[in-house]
């Protein structure tokens, strides 16, 4: 029985992609031809290709086959912004709240979007950064430690799991999904609003080589939160 797993034909594209083997708008090898090169079965290349595409490496389209994606693209521009320095800018002292850790299973939407088999454990943090009085955002954050597995040891009691990240951890793709929803009661009483408030959520993934690092979603008061982004002049 072959032991070629999903992970072992990901990282060997990517090797290829790196390599300049295969370039960006090159067509990758269809599912039987890397079936027959890795000895394993069909069903393992199509998880291996579905994951790279989820993280944004390739394309999949129907008849059309899969082609490598471009790695910059230049329609626009997404920042991590540092939530200190956010605060910081618009006057008001910072203040970063650690209120929960655990290691354990994620729940099923959270797993599989960070690429997780079932009953991995991941490092899970809920986190509240203040501008002065007032609660700025409510982040719940989980970390995917089969890819930092340094953050189990790190501790978050004096900063930010964000800041962290951004030090330890290259990024090769950001995903951010923004959307306005009303804070149930658990988040109300956290972000010290109304149950039922209108939030500013974003929700985060990032990765490295096709690889998810993390999936955060920070939420915000809706009264009072701004987002500002960046676009670029298409080339």
């Amino acid at each position: 029985m072959s032991r070629t797993s999903y992970l072992d034909v990901k990282a060997a594209i990517l090797e290829q992609i790196r390599s300049g083997a295969l370039r960006p708008g090159d067509t990758v090898p269809g599912e039987e031809r890397l079936a027959g090169e890795f000895g394993c079965a069909r069903v393992t290349v199509n998880r291996a290709l579905r994951e790279l595409a989820e993280a944004g490496v390739v394309e999949r389209r129907r008849k059309a086959g899969t082609r490598v994606l471009d790695p910059t693209p230049r329609d626009a521009e997404m920042e991590i912004p540092s939530v200190r320095a956010e605060i910081e800018a618009t006057g008001n002292p910072y203040r970063y709240e650690l209120l929960a850790r655990q290691i354990a299973p994620p729940p099923r939407p959270v797993r599989e979007g960070l690429g997780l088999i079932p009953g991995i454990r991941a490092l899970h943090l809920t986190c509240r950064h203040w501008a002065g009085a007032c609660v700025h955002q409510l982040e719940d954050r989980w970390i995917n430690l089969d890819v930092v597995p340094t953050a189990r040891a790190a501790d978050f009691r004096a900063h930010g799991p964000n800041d962290w990240l951004i030090q330890a951890m290259p990024l090769s793709r950001v995903e951010h999904v923004f959307s306005a929803q009303n804070a149930t009661g658990e988040e109300a009483e956290l972000l010290q609003i109304e149950p039922g408030a209108a939030i500013f959520v974003t929700e985060r993934r990032t990765w490295i080589e096709g690889r998810a690092i993390t999936r955060a979603r920070l939420m915000h008061p809706g009264a009072t939160h701004r987002l500002a982004a960046r676009t670029l002049p298409p080339i």
